[in-house]
């Protein structure tokens, strides 16, 4: 049974509009009220409408965009391409921030409630959900470009991407086959269930079935919590910290472009050189990839075509033409200067 707002007031001892006020954010009410309401809000996942007309008006035709990871720059190309589809099928663009530590289906029930949605985009991050918990959505939705859990039923759902396994394999294999055998990579914090899990299993394997044994100090990462993963930051500090441990390597694959560029200025303000000291890979075939210098050898996503079938897809959905839909592109790997034969 659903939650109420009455519900809420009655397990917290107040008023209905005390529980009205905290939700609201208004002024006027004591804090510990506020953070006991709030967090029986959360316990009890009650979503709360923005206004009684909610309740009573007909759906919108809005497609909300959920996205992880804001500050990477690959999905700014994939948003322009959304929005282009989604308003050529005479549909609003709802673009909205998930942060790490967000419950994608926590924000997407209460989205999915106070705007009238017709329908749902999941951008990025690593999909870790339940059929139980997915199938609270009462509308169409599709994951793109993101990772899906091995516990994640994924017959149950419809999604688009590229094979991070089989990719960053690609690229490592590559930079095995230039003569590299001291390859590090920048990936991912341990604990972080992201697309960043999959190019690290890429990373042992090629090394693997390339007579390489993966050694853990040669896979770094950056603790500072503060710094978005995908990011130049992220990867010129993970970088520097590779360089100043005195760890002997030739190459460094990093688990997106971003962080591969970040790693290239560390090299360089070290006084040293890409490719002449050590080659640097990436992953995503960002345009900052193309035009860096040098510029990066990486695995091109065909960005255009995973956007558009996105879209197509969840209209299908929409349409009730289809049930679920996987659809996984190839990536191209796209060799520039930033690497050399050993």
């Amino acid at each position: 049974m659903e939650t109420t707002i009455k519900d809420i007031a009655r397990i917290c001892g107040v008023a209905v509009s005390t529980v009205s006020r905290a939700i609201n954010n208004h002024p006027d009410i004591n804090e510990e009220t506020k953070v006991l309401i709030m967090q029986a809000v959360q316990d009890y996942h009650y979503i709360p409408n923005n206004s009684a007309r909610n309740l009573k008006r007909s759906e919108s035709n809005t497609i909300a965009v959920l996205i992880k990871g804001i500050g990477n720059p690959f999905f700014s190309n994939i948003m322009k391409v959304f929005e282009k589809e989604i308003q050529k099928k005479k549909y609003s663009f709802l673009l909205h921030r998930v942060e790490e530590h967000e419950d994608e289906i926590e924000v997407a029930l209460q989205l999915e409630k106070e705007k009238r949605l017709k329908g749902i985009v999941f951008l990025g991050g690593y999909f870790l959900q339940s059929k139980e918990r997915l199938s609270k959505l009462n509308i169409p939705y599709i994951l793109s470009t993101g990772g899906v859990s091995d516990g994640t039923e994924k017959e149950s759902l419809s999604y688009v991407s590229v094979d991070d396994y089989k990719e960053s394999y690609k690229i490592v294999d590559y930079l095995c086959k230039l003569g590299h055998k001291r390859i590090a990579t920048i990936a991912a914090p341990p604990m972080d269930e992201n697309i960043g899990k999959l190019r690290l299993k890429g990373y042992r394997s090629a090394l693997k079935d390339n007579g390489i044994e993966p050694e853990q100090d040669l896979i770094c990462y950056n603790e500072d919590e503060t710094d978005q993963i995908f990011s130049m930051e992220y990867g010129y500090k993970a970088a520097k910290k590779l360089l100043d441990a005195g760890v002997f390597f030739t190459a460094i694959f990093a688990i997106s472009d971003s962080i591969a560029i970040g790693a290239a200025k560390a090299i360089f303000d070290s006084g040293k050189h890409v490719p002449e000291d050590y080659s640097i890979a990436g992953f995503d075939g960002i345009d900052y990839a193309k035009y860096y210098q040098p510029s990066i050898t990486t695995i091109q996503q065909p960005i255009e075509d995973m956007a558009t079938e996105t879209i197509r897809i969840l209209f299908d959905l929409i349409d009730g033409k289809k049930n679920t839909v996987g659809k996984i592109f190839s990536g191209e790997l796209v060799v520039g200067q930033s690497t050399k034969v050993l």
